[in-house]
C-alpha cells in the first residue's frame, strides 16, 4: 500500500511482511523527480469517505433523536414564554385592581368630607367636624397609594385628579373656618350657593377617566393571561407532532433490517430499543413538566390572584354599604365596578379548572368525576349513565384517569352525534378499570384512524404507568375506550 505525505514529495511503500517499510523520495519509473500525480490520492480519499458515510438508518435514528430534542426545547421554550407573560399580566392586573380600589375609596372619602362639611355648615355642631378630618386626612393616604399603582401608567392623570381634589379640601377647610368665625348667616349663605361644583365635577370626570383606564389594562391583562395560555398549547401540539415524527423515523430506522439480515443487523435491535425506550422516557418528562406548569399556573391565579380580586370585591361591598342610596350615579357605577370583578373572578376559576381540577384534590377522584360528567351533561345534552366505584389508586394514576374521562368525553362532544355515554369507573383484576361508551357514529379503529393527538398521548401516559389503553370502535357502532391502571396494593 502507497501512503503520501502532505507535501506529495515522498513516499513511503509498505511490504505484507510484519514493520517492514522502505520510504524514499517519490520518482517516476524513468528516475526523473515526481511529477504531482494526484489519482493515488484521490482514490485513498474516496475509500476512506465511503468507510465513514453513515447508513440510511443511523441517519434516520439521529435524525429522531434531533427531532426529540427540538420537541424539548419548544416544550421547554413555549412554557417558559407563557409563564412569563402571564407572570407579567398577573402583575399588571393586580396593579390596576389596586389601582381601582383606590380610586373608589377617594370618591368616597371626598364624599364623606363634603356631607360631614355640610352638616356642620347647617347645625354648627363639632361632632361633624371628626368625620370630617378623619375622611381629610385619609385622602393623602389613598392618593399615595394611587400615585405607587399608576406610577408608570396615568401619572399625569393622578396629578390632575390630585390637584383637583386639594383644591375641593382647600374650599371646604375655607368654609368650615368661615362657620366658626363668621357664625351661622354667613355658612347658610354658602350652602345656598353652588360653591365648589365645578371641582367636584372635575374630580368626578377624572375619577371615572382613570377607571376606564385601568379597566382597560385590566382587559388587556386578561388577553395576555389567555394569550399565554393559547401559546402553551400550541407548545404542546408542536412537541406532540415533533415527538410523533422522532418515533416515526426511529420506526422507519427499525424496519429497514429484514429477518433474513437479522445476523448482521444485531447490533442495531438493540440501540433501536434503547432510543425507543430514552424517546419513552422523554415523553413521560414532557407528560410531567406540562402537568407540573399547569399545576404551578393555577396555584398563582389561585393564591394571587384571587386574593386580589377578591380583596377589591370586598373594598366594593364596604363602599357600598356606607354609600347607601346616596349618590346613584355613584352606586351605579360601583355595581358596575362589583360586575366586572365578579367576571374577572369567574375568567379566573375556568382557567384554573381547565389548567388542574381543583375537586380532584380537594374532593377526590370520584366526585370529581361526577362534576364531570354532570357539566359534560348539561353542556352538551347528551343523555349519560355512571359507574363509580372507589379504587386505590395514587395521586399520578388520579390525574390519568380524570384527563382519559376528560379527552374522551371532548371526543363524544366533537365527534360522535351520540345519545347516551355511560361512563364507569371500577376496580377489576387488580387495576382501577376507566370506560367511556357512548352510542354515536363511531370510526375505523381497525383502520388506523385515531380519535386524535389527545387520547394517543393518554395512551402513552397509561402505559408508561404500567397499564393498558384500548379503544374498539366501528362506524355506526360507537366507540368504547378503556384504560386500565394499577391499584396502589398492586404496586406495592
Amino acid at each position: 500500500m502507497v501512503i503520501h505525505n502532505a507535501d506529495f514529495d515522498h513516499v513511503c511503500t509498505l511490504s505484507s511482511a510484519p514493520r517492514s517499510a522502505h520510504c524514499g523520495p517519490r520518482r517516476e519509473a524513468n528516475g526523473l523527480p515526481f511529477s504531482h500525480d494526484y489519482s493515488a490520492f484521490r482514490g485513498h480519499w474516496g475509500a476512506l469517505r465511503v468507510r465513514f458515510q453513515l447508513p440510511g438508518s443511523s441517519r434516520q435514528s439521529i435524525a429522531g433523536l434531533l427531532l426529540a430534542l427540538l420537541a424539548a426545547c419548544v416544550l421547554v421554550g413555549a412554557n417558559e414564554a407563557g409563564h412569563a407573560s402571564s407572570s407579567a399580566a398577573l402583575r399588571e392586573m393586580a396593579r390596576q385592581s389596586e389601582a381601582r380600589s383606590s380610586l373608589q375609596q377617594l370618591q368616597q372619602q371626598v364624599l364623606d368630607a363634603q356631607s360631614a362639611q355640610r352638616a356642620f355648615l347647617l347645625t354648627g355642631d363639632p361632632r361633624y367636624l371628626q368625620p370630617y378630618d378623619a375622611a381629610v386626612a385619609q385622602v393623602g393616604h389613598v392618593l399615595a397609594e394611587l400615585r405607587r399603582a399608576l406610577a408608570r401608567t396615568d401619572e399625569l392623570g393622578v396629578d390632575a385628579l390630585a390637584r383637583d381634589v386639594q383644591r375641593q379640601l382647600v374650599d371646604m377647610d375655607r368654609t368650615v373656618r368661615m362657620r366658626r368665625q363668621a357664625g351661622e348667616d354667613a355658612a347658610q349663605s354658602v350652602v345656598l350657593t353652588d360653591l365648589g361644583q365645578d371641582t367636584t365635577d372635575a374630580i368626578r370626570a377624572q375619577v371615572s377617566k382613570l377607571d376606564a383606564a385601568t379597566a382597560a389594562r385590566i382587559d388587556a391583562s386578561q388577553a395576555r393571561v389567555r394569550d399565554a395560555m393559547r401559546l402553551s398549547r400550541i407548545g404542546m401540539v408542536v412537541a406532540a407532532l415533533l415527538l410523533l415524527a422522532a418515533w416515526w423515523s426511529l420506526r422507519r430506522a427499525a424496519s429497514r433490517h429484514s429477518p433474513d439480515a437479522r445476523g448482521a443487523s444485531e447490533p442495531v435491535g438493540p440501540e433501536a430499543r434503547d432510543r425507543n425506550a430514552s424517546l419513552a422516557d422523554l415523553a413521560t418528562h414532557l407528560q410531567q413538566e406540562r402537568e407540573a406548569e399547569r399545576a404551578h399556573l393555577a396555584r398563582e391565579l389561585h393564591d394571587e390572584l384571587g386574593a386580589l380580586l377578591t380583596a377589591a370585591k370586598l373594598d366594593v361591598a364596604r363602599m357600598k354599604s356606607r354609600l347607601g342610596n346616596e349618590a346613584p350615579e355613584i352606586a351605579q357605577r360601583l355595581q358596575h365596578l362589583a360586575d366586572t370583578l365578579n367576571s374577572g373572578i369567574a375568567l379566573k376559576r375556568r382557567i384554573i379548572e381547565d389548567l388542574r381540577p381543583s375537586s380532584l384534590s380537594n374532593l377526590g377522584l370520584t366526585p370529581s368525576l361526577e362534576i364531570l360528567a354532570r357539566e359534560f351533561a348539561e353542556r352538551s345534552g347528551v343523555e349519560v349513565t355512571t359507574r363509580f366505584e372507589p379504587v386505590d389508586v395514587d395521586e399520578a394514576h388520579q390525574l390519568t384517569i380524570y384527563r382519559v374521562m376528560q379527552e374522551s368525553l371532548a371526543n363524544v362532544a366533537r365527534h360522535a352525534q351520540a345519545q347516551h355515554v355511560q361512563i364507569a369507573l371500577v376496580p377489576q383484576d387488580g387495576a382501577a378499570q376507566a370506560t367511556v361508551q357512548d352510542d354515536g357514529a363511531g370510526f375505523d379503529s381497525i383502520g388506523g384512524t385515531t380519535a386524535g393527538h389527545g387520547l394517543a398521548a393518554i395512551r402513552h401516559r397509561i402505559e408508561a404507568a404500567g397499564g393498558r389503553f384500548a379503544i374498539d370502535s366501528a362506524p355506526g357502532r360507537g366507540t368504547r375506550v378503556t384504560a386500565s391502571l394499577p391499584l396502589r396494593a398492586a404496586q406495592a
